[in-house]
């Protein structure tokens, strides 16, 4: 915990929980810079340009790679990140980070703490190169387990409690999917493509192969017409099979070991419940936008309740970026930074919304690049 709050003292300075000194002026000074750029249905006016606002975006499960957080242990605090985690995880992180095997940081219950931390060391790097970025940030989204760093980010939690947290959810997650051979199926539709539809059709696949209670939905809206379909194997072996009686452009099996975001995670549910409660959460300083409804977070039981509901709910990016990017004719989208390993949101990012996309950046977490255009 101490290590914690020197890793909080940087990265996170103008979203201090401290009531006084100068992290809490500049969290106070956050918040009012929220209210009047964002605000509610009768905004103040603006104080700085609406372009000058910025938004954090923090990716998930299936973007880490070996060689990750090479590029940031340079920065203030990153190492100590990686220490505190070494003690939470009961195993080297950074070791597994930079040097792999891809096998062994690919599975779910060690690439979550490793995308998380990855994640806040960009915030370090970024908070180092660009110290405005992290002053001028606005709102933020995480996609998955994306959603805790964005909220540690935000402060709303402690970054060794929300580690802990992911610790435990990873384990329950790799637990519950290796329960059921159950997989994730990416597809690009059509307009035409019903997605539903081709569920239950999958659905009753499985039943008259004699598997029971069937898990087919949708886990993942990403941009229009893509969508990621997760549950039993069968079911998605169906899919693929019949693509073209489903409209469906292209199919691919993602390398993820279950059908994460379906009632499949059930059994993980406790697990993260449990630690949820036992840990403190504040509301955050800014927006930060929910998986499970693309709404704004507006209170700790509310952030408490849907970390649990993500679980079993798909992902609703699509709707979350059109939620956090949507304005009146002629204002300026914000800058957005990818926070993290690798680029999908900013590709996804680019099919929802190509205006928000020409103001987006990616915070490399690989080898530091002198030349880096920031």
């Amino acid at each position: 915990p101490a290590a914690s709050g020197a890793c909080r003292s940087s990265m996170w300075g103008s979203q201090s929980r401290a009531a006084s000194g100068p992290g809490g002026v500049r969290a106070v000074n956050l918040a009012e810079l929220l209210q009047s750029s964002v605000g509610d249905e009768e905004p103040a006016p603006a104080r700085r340009p609406p372009q000058e606002g910025t938004v954090l975006l923090f990716p998930g499960q299936g973007s880490q790679f070996v060689g990750m957080g090479r590029g940031l242990l340079r920065y203030p605090n990153v190492r100590d990140m990686f220490r505190v985690a070494e003690k939470v995880l009961g195993y080297d992180l950074l070791s597994l980070c930079l040097r792999g095997p891809q096998a062994e940081l690919d599975r779910t219950l060690h690439c979550q703490p490793a995308v998380f931390l990855a994640s806040l060391a960009a915030v370090e790097k970024l908070h180092h190169q660009q110290p405005s970025v992290i002053e001028n940030c606005v709102a933020a989204a995480g996609f998955s387990v994306g959603e805790f760093a964005a909220l540690v980010f935000a402060g709303a939690l402690d970054y060794t409690e929300a580690l802990y947290a992911v610790k435990v959810r990873a384990e329950a997650m790799q637990k519950a999917s290796e329960a059921v051979p159950s997989g994730m199926l990416s597809v690009i539709g059509r307009r035409e493509s019903n997605y539903n539809f081709a569920c239950l059709e999958a659905r009753e696949h499985c039943k008259s192969l004699g598997i029971e209670n069937p898990v087919c939905e949708v886990s993942n809206y990403l941009f229009p017409d893509s969508r990621v379909i997760a549950g039993h194997l069968q079911a998605l072996e169906f899919l693929q099979e019949n693509s073209r009686k489903y409209y469906f452009k292209r199919t691919k099996m993602l390398p993820v070991s279950g059908a994460f975001h379906t009632r499949l995670m059930e059994p993980a549910t406790e697990p993260l419940a449990e630690v949820l409660k036992s840990i403190k959460i504040q509301k955050p300083f800014i927006c930060v936008y929910s998986n499970v409804d693309s709404k704004k977070y507006v209170h700790s039981k509310h952030i408490q309740r849907l970390l649990v509901k993500q679980l079993v709910s798909p992902v609703k990016w699509e709707q979350t970026m059109h939620a956090v990017y949507e304005r009146q004719q002629g204002v300026e989208f914000p800058y957005t930074y990818e926070v993290g390993p690798g680029k999908q949101l900013g590709a996804i990012l680019r099919n929802c919304n190509l205006k928000a996309w020409k103001l987006y950046k990616h915070i490399d977490v690989s080898e530091d690049e002198e030349a880096e255009e920031m």
